[in-house]
């Protein structure tokens, strides 16, 4: 199957460079500390923060920092697939993980000791590339809940097809079985937090897709703190500041 064609156009439309149209919304779930909805193209992830709080259980506290607990699950609905798919399941405990540790390089764990935060993330429409939308919506859920971080981690994916690099893979070009790259990143500090490969690359193809994950990285962080810069603006109009 050809993913781009002879024009250099892909399936959607996009040109290989290019990401699928970012939106996103703070405090969607009013009940949560923190939370927001990511959309990346069609693909729709809820993120919702509670904490810091109390311990739920004593055993599992921490004395010199925050214990930092983390669900993902699909909605039933998220893919059009009749297939139920079991709580805690394999790939929904192993994204859990990914997610955990991802923020855990982020969230200044210890100003909280003694405490723990739990995040919550759901994908509502799946359409290639669910692990980055979610690391970006909780993200936002755990700005929107004033949780102290070093800096956003955000997180793209990019791929090799047809001999082209391509930026922000969707579900058609995710499962066409070609080398896919997602990378979270800490932007203004420029580390990585999060690499994750599903197939061999040479060498310099893989610099060059790891490269083009990055910049969508630094894309998704200019659009993220565009929206929180936004959000503080609305607050401040409702507060006449």
């Amino acid at each position: 199957m050809e993913y781009v064609s002879p024009e250099g156009l892909r399936l959607d439309g996009r040109r290989p460079l290019e990401m699928r149209q970012l939106r996103a919304e703070l405090g969607a779930v009013s009940r949560a500390d923190g939370s927001a909805v990511f959309e990346m193209g069609n693909t729709k992830v809820i993120a919702a923060v509670y904490g810091p709080r109390e311990v739920q259980q004593r055993s599992q506290q921490l004395n010199d920092k925050a214990l930092i607990r983390c669900e993902y699950t699909m909605a039933n609905f998220s893919t059009g697939d009749r297939m139920r798919k079991p709580k805690g399941d394999r790939r929904s405990t192993e994204i859990s993980l990914v997610i955990r540790q991802t923020m855990e390089a982020c969230i200044l764990t210890h100003l909280m000791p003694r405490s723990q935060i739990d995040i919550f993330v759901q994908v509502l429409q799946a359409d290639g590339g669910t692990r980055s939308a979610c690391i970006n919506a909780a993200t936002l859920a755990l700005a929107d809940a004033g949780i102290p971080m070093r800096d956003l981690v955000t997180s793209c994916s990019a791929g090799y097809l047809n001999s082209t690099a391509l930026l922000d893979l969707n579900y058609v070009e995710d499962s066409a079985g070609g080398p896919d790259v997602t990378v979270g990143i800490l932007p203004k500090l420029d580390k990585v937090t999060l690499l994750q490969m599903d197939a061999k690359l040479p060498m310099d193809i893989f610099e060059n897709v790891m490269q083009l994950a990055t910049e969508g990285c630094k894309a998704v962080a200019n659009y993220i703190r565009e929206v929180l810069i936004e959000n503080t603006k609305q607050l401040e109009n409702r507060r006449g500041v």
